[in-house]
């Protein structure tokens, strides 16, 4: 008995140590703004997961649909050191600017670019929309910062500050997108050193983006849409059963190919909308591959000289 008793202890003891050790190597939240961000005045109730049991599974399982952020944050998924390329991937879930899916349009994508050498950071962007005139408006400020604060962190985290992009899904993706068309004008007044860093994006990936379409013109592109030859190249996924209107991607990978932006659109036959990083039978499940490989291809995630 005293036997058992001990190996029970010794075995507690360990579970702890690694408990602990997990817990020290889980990512720590890095707060966007130095105080409130731009134009909070409001008190929002606590921030939570408000997913219910009987909402729609994806790919077999539940998600997290996270409401009420107030407090936008990045969290910073490190690849293995000896995977590490220097490449730096935000990423904004999506959710229409109500709520973040912050598992399998956030996390889970996290952890699959950091397994390939990026350096993977969720973008947890406020939600609900503040300016129902521009519902992306907070969403952009914040990746705007977001991406000014990790090209100012690019020396410490061991990134090429000329291989920092941006990846949207949904509601994220049109946050990515005009993050990557309106780097010129900062959706917001500068509040310190970290402001005076470019917020341009070196790449953008579009995941079923809308938000770019005119909606009282039909493949019409939105006024504020505009593309020039700044604007960095892009990736996009859409399947042409997405409720969300696939002119969004194809509309703007046509203004990409005209401004002469390196540019990769894939449209599927079928895939619906906010499968995310999960396997729902489709083909366009294989998005994240052709991803990858468009990174590699164009430069960004290839080991730094």
């Amino acid at each position: 008995m005293k036997s058992f008793l001990r190996t029970l202890a010794c075995a507690c003891f360990v579970s702890g140590c690694l408990i602990r050790l997990a817990t020290a190597a889980d990512p720590t939240p890095i707060d966007l703004w130095p105080a409130k961000a731009p134009g909070e005045v409001r008190e929002l109730p606590p921030e939570q997961d408000v997913n219910k049991p009987t909402d729609k599974l994806i790919g077999d399982r539940k998600i997290i649909k996270l409401a009420n952020v107030s407090t936008p944050q990045i969290t910073v998924f490190e690849p293995p050191a000896n995977l590490r390329t220097g490449c730096a991937l935000i990423i904004a879930p999506g959710g229409g600017h109500s709520i973040l899916a912050y598992d399998h349009e956030g996390t889970e994508c996290a952890q699959y670019f950091a397994a390939r050498g990026v350096t993977a950071i969720v973008l947890k962007y406020r939600v609900p929309a503040r300016n129902p005139d521009k519902r992306w408006e907070a969403a952009v400020q914040d990746a705007q910062r977001g991406v000014s604060l990790v090209r100012s962190r690019a020396k410490d985290w061991k990134l090429d500050p000329q291989r920092i992009g941006i990846l949207g899904f949904s509601a994220g993706g049109e946050t990515a997108g005009l993050t990557a068309i309106l780097h010129e004008q900062r959706q917001y007044q500068p509040v310190d050193k970290i402001d005076e860093v470019s917020c341009r994006p070196d790449f953008a990936a579009l995941i079923y983006a809308g938000g770019f379409e005119n909606k009282k013109n039909p493949w019409t592109l939105q006024d504020h849409v505009k593309v020039d030859s700044t604007t960095p190249p892009m990736f996009l996924i859409h399947a042409q059963d997405d409720g969300v209107s696939v002119a969004n991607s194809v509309l703007l990978f046509s203004e990409l190919k005209k401004a002469k932006i390196p540019a990769e659109l894939h449209v599927y036959a079928s895939g619906g909308h906010g499968y995310g990083m999960r396997q729902t039978g489709h083909p366009v499940n294989q998005w994240p591959d052709r991803c990858a490989e468009w990174l590699i291809n164009q430069g960004f995630n290839t080991p730094t000289k």
